[in-house]
């Protein structure tokens, strides 16, 4: 009988010796391990035994520093109104906004987004008070950052909370039209810009918006604010409770936002949005929803390797509460795991309703 130990390795593996790990590259070109029967010699539960290697062969960590705030903001003075389909969410007004983001500074959380619950009464076709620079959304800005000019403030460019339709651009003819509402956002980003705005986050999907509003921010001198941009903005069932908080889903009724959001169905896409939007000028980019959309985050991250950024949209949180209220789910748990994935799906950060409540276990922990 041969003697298998001067065959070459390659050809087969000595035959005293138990069989290894050996890297094999798939189809996509990553590096995979292949088990060749490694047990017992190999023992994945051997570093899961004790916490504290579990937490030095964590591969994924979820900080404080990854949370911003998505915040509602309304009118009037020491009023706070729940938000009926979002349990724990409020509309604030200004001076109360102004209070609650002390505690999320002194939580650690870098960033808020704010989000104007606009009078019915200003709503028009056109949605002009939205490049109104006393308009809800800019007083808030610029009031939180007098009382906090450390905290970043992400303001929303579009004009679904501002017009009678609900549509996030001009509508004519029964159609949103695009150049026509990109004029418009570069104005609404300028007033927002001038309040205080730290970050410009246009969520509009109008094509080309990124380079209109990066032009239009750096000709009036606010070359520093940053472009946050929803880059792949799906058009999804997961919003309603948000158009709930903003009221704009009276607005909009049965109409839908397909002709101009993603398909959920389409991930290729996604990538040449992004590839776009990084090319007009965002410094940002962002995936919404968040959890149904993983997988978008990943090829995102992976594509481009820019910032990238997911939101935890309305409907997954309430989904999240809503069953941890009827005692289906642990809720506190959920929610940290939830987040945590967004973080292994490449997420630099998240915006969550949840901050709050998250930066508070994570202080514990």
């Amino acid at each position: 009988m041969a003697d298998v130990t001067k065959i070459t390795p390659r050809m087969r593996q000595p035959a005293d010796e138990a069989p290894t790990e050996r890297p094999v590259r798939d189809r996509t070109g990553s590096t995979r391990f292949a088990e060749a029967g490694g047990f017992p010699r190999t023992r994945m539960r051997r570093t899961r035994r004790q916490p504290w290697t579990r937490r030095l062969v964590q591969e994924n960590h979820l900080t404080v520093d990854d949370l911003i705030w998505p915040v509602f903001v309304q009118e009037g003075t020491a009023e706070r109104t729940p938000v009926r389909s979002m349990p724990g969410v409020e509309r604030l007004t200004t001076d109360l906004l102004v209070e609650a983001v002390a505690e999320a500074k002194a939580l650690g959380i870098p960033a808020i987004a704010i989000f104007p619950v606009v009078d019915p009464a200003l709503k028009t076709a056109d949605g002009e008070e939205a490049y109104n620079p006393d308009n809800l959304v800019c007083r808030a800005a610029a009031a939180v950052k007098r009382a906090h000019p450390e905290i970043g403030i992400m303001c929303d460019v579009a004009l679904d909370p501002y017009t009678s339709h609900g549509h996030d651009g001009l509508v004519r003819d029964g159609y949103v039209v695009n150049d026509e509402t990109v004029e418009v956002l570069c104005r609404q980003a300028l007033v927002q810009a001038a309040a205080g705005c730290d970050m410009i986050a246009p969520s509009d999907m109008m094509d080309g918006r990124v380079k209109a509003i990066r032009d239009a921010l750096d000709g009036e001198g606010f070359e520093r604010v940053l472009i946050l941009s929803y880059a792949a903005k799906y058009a999804s069932a997961f919003y309603g409770p948000f158009r709930d908080a903003v009221g704009s889903a009276t607005a909009l009724g049965a109409d839908d936002k397909r002709t101009y959001q993603m398909d959920p169905a389409n991930s290729d896409e996604a990538l040449r949005e992004v590839a776009i939007d990084i090319a007009e000028g965002a410094d940002i980019v962002m995936v919404k929803p968040g959890l149904p959309y993983l997988d978008i985050v990943r090829r995102v991250k992976d594509a481009f390797g820019v910032p990238t950024f997911v939101y935890q949209v309305s409907g997954e949180y309430t989904m999240l509460k809503a069953a941890a209220a009827q005692g289906w789910i642990e809720g506190d748990r959920i929610m940290m795991e939830s987040l945590l994935a967004f973080k292994r799906a490449g997420a630099d950060a998240i915006l969550t309703y949840s901050a709050v409540e998250a930066a508070k276990r994570l202080k514990q922990e």
